[in-house]
């Protein structure tokens, strides 16, 4: 099989076909567009002309270039115009009986030596193949939309697929400036058997009314550097497609975690299929539009605005990293804050560390030397929680630990005026175990900052079902002075963000256990498929396997879902003493400090 795979016929011209045919084009590739509708073959035709004229005009390629470039695409609305391609590229509508019909027209007409390749993120490859008369021949080579724009090919065999097919599709991809990843093929493959599964947690999480769409989704980009939140990316994807590819990974994997929401079957039965249609999770300006528009369910300005309690000095109990950054974020804003630690040499200690952050920030340019000496001026470090006496605000940092945060706030609670609010940082544990070891519940909310504290923007403000209005509205009134942004949640393990980001972090690791892709390829997959800032194994190492483990043990203990169970592999590299960068091992291996 040593097809130099130059003509190249892309069969389905929809806004994935339309990419693809793009890339081959600008590539060098004689592309042929194949599409019974007429309009789309006009649209991938103006699509090329569009793009191709903004790459002239930011000096990307020359006139000449893009007159070659659209030289090179044709289109049909027959797929007998693919006798004489090398390679035939199907993004039909997502059934095998559209599929299984195109390739079974195909095996008509192409030549013995063509490679067919399906487009398929959720059908099986193998199942496609058993209908081809050359099976040997049939792969996936799945793109990312927008296929111009996005990096990463996954290349997925089937049992039937011969290596030289595989090896000649992955050469064309690294010719098309693409990172081709190699997968086994299951419903999902690498990037999408991962992104689904969180956002099937999300749409379910939004269909218990647990969180606002808003909240959810400005809590993953901001708590996860994620470039769109995910309810907005299922609208972007579309409802029904997701819905498609949870029935598929459902069928395989049993996994509850993989069964679609309801809310999504409700949506695609409405033809509430997102942006596409106009309307999905959100509402927008026009079908096929991409700028949101308020509809019954857009939050109005904060209804308790100005309704809380008044606070002008605050308590931060720790000495940490995460202590210091918080006392260094409200220093920053203007509020006095005593910083308490078990003695007074570790809360020097943390005041120092805080010094340290503002100078760095003074070095860089971020702040004054003037605002960095004010900032440092506010704080006060303390050996003893008595010097909480007369604060407003009393926020705790300390171990992840029950029990600790319990004798904390018991200790808190003779100490702090009536009236003071009471915050745990908590990312885990239950809010009303800990209020509850306070005589006044109705003071204690969560406030789950993220870390590093002064860099990251979102909080989570934690309501109990004894928090009282006026101290909800006091957090969020206090997140809006320290530039930050709050999100609601309920009191249940994980609240947004762990509980969305800590499955599919899990789901990786079984993916390895499973020997289905590798860590670097999985890495790569979610970076360069996914737009993610890390992969989920650089993730792992970083916030610590056995911090990790922790989360995943709460969420499962909460849940009771056997999906939630944490992967085997992370409970052995914690029980190893592999936790990650901290130990200098984990999924991989650092150099020590």
């Amino acid at each position: 099989m040593d097809t130099p795979l130059s003509t190249i016929a892309v069969v389905g011209l929809g806004t994935m076909g339309a990419g693809i045919a793009e890339v081959l084009a600008r590539a060098g590739r004689d592309v042929i567009g194949i599409d019974i509708s007429e309009t789309a073959a006009l649209g991938a035709v103006a699509s090329l002309e569009a793009s191709t004229a903004r790459a002239v005009s930011r000096g990307r390629i020359t006139e000449q270039e893009r007159t070659a470039a659209l030289a090179r695409f044709r289109t049909s609305d027959s797929l007998s115009a693919a006798a004489d391609a090398d390679l035939v590229i199907e993004v039909v509508p997502e059934t095998y009986e559209i599929k299984q019909q195109v390739f079974r027209e195909l095996d008509a007409v192409v030549s013995p030596t063509a490679i067919l390749a399906t487009g398929t993120n959720a059908l099986s490859v193998t199942r496609l193949a058993a209908e081809s008369q050359r099976p040997e021949r049939v792969l996936g080579l799945h793109f990312f939309n927008p296929a111009p724009a996005m990096k990463l090919v996954e290349v997925v065999s089937s049992v039937l697929t011969a290596p030289p097919a595989v090896e000649a599709v992955t050469a064309l991809a690294r010719e098309l400036g693409k990172e081709p990843v190699a997968v086994g093929d299951r419903p999902g493959f690498v990037a999408d058997g991962l992104l689904f599964g969180y956002l099937n947690q999300a749409a379910a999480m939004y269909e218990a009314n647990y969180a606002s769409r808003e909240d959810i989704d400005a809590a993953m980009k901001l708590g996860c550097g994620l470039p769109m939140g995910p309810l907005a990316l299922l609208d972007l994807i579309g409802i029904d497609t997701a819905r498609t590819v949870l029935e598929a990974m459902y069928a395989e994997s049993h996994d509850r975690l993989h069964a679609p929401a309801p809310v999504l079957g409700q949506l695609s039965s409405a033809g509430l299929t997102g942006r596409k249609a106009g309307r999905g999770f959100y509402t927008y300006d026009a079908p096929g539009g991409q700028d949101v528009v308020p509809d019954a369910l857009t939050p109005v300005a904060d209804a308790e605005a100005g309704a809380g309690r008044a606070v002008a000095s605050v308590g931060v109990a720790g000495s940490g990293t995460m202590a210091s950054g918080i006392a260094e974020v409200f220093a920053k804003a203007g509020y006095g804050v005593v910083l308490a630690a078990r003695s007074q040499e570790k809360a020097d200690l943390a005041k120092g560390r805080i010094a340290k952050s503002l100078e760095r920030s003074v070095a860089k340019g971020r702040l004054s030397a003037e605002a960095r000496d004010e900032t440092l001026a506010r704080i006060t470090a303390a050996g003893s929680l008595d010097a909480f006496a007369e604060v407003d605000l009393a926020v705790e940092a300390v171990a992840e630990d029950l029990e600790v945060k319990q004798r904390l706030f018991a200790a808190l609670d003779k100490v702090c005026r009536p009236g003071a609010v009471l915050a745990t940082t908590t990312s885990s544990l239950p809010v009303v175990a800990i209020a509850r070891a306070t005589t006044r519940p109705e003071d204690v909310v969560g406030m789950h900052f993220f870390n590093p504290a002064p860099a990251m923007k979102l909080v989570e403000v934690v309501r109990t079902v004894l928090t009282a209005d006026d101290v909800h509205a006091t957090v969020r009134a206090v997140c809006a002075k320290i530039r930050k942004h709050p999100v609601d949640c309920g009191d249940r393990a994980g609240f947004i963000v762990n509980a969305l980001l800590f499955p599919y972090l899990n789901n990786a690791i079984k993916m390895v256990e499973q020997h289905y892709a590798s860590l670097d390829d999985i890495d790569a997959a979610m970076k360069l498929g996914g737009g993610y800032p890390m992969g989920p194994f650089e993730l792992l190492d970083v916030v610590g396997l056995d911090v990790s483990l922790a989360i995943e043990k709460v969420l499962h203990q909460e849940f009771r879902d056997p999906g939630l169970a944490p992967a085997p592999l992370l409970e052995h590299l914690v029980a190893a003493g592999c936790l990650g960068r901290k130990t200098g091992r984990g999924f991989r291996e650092y150099a020590r400090r």
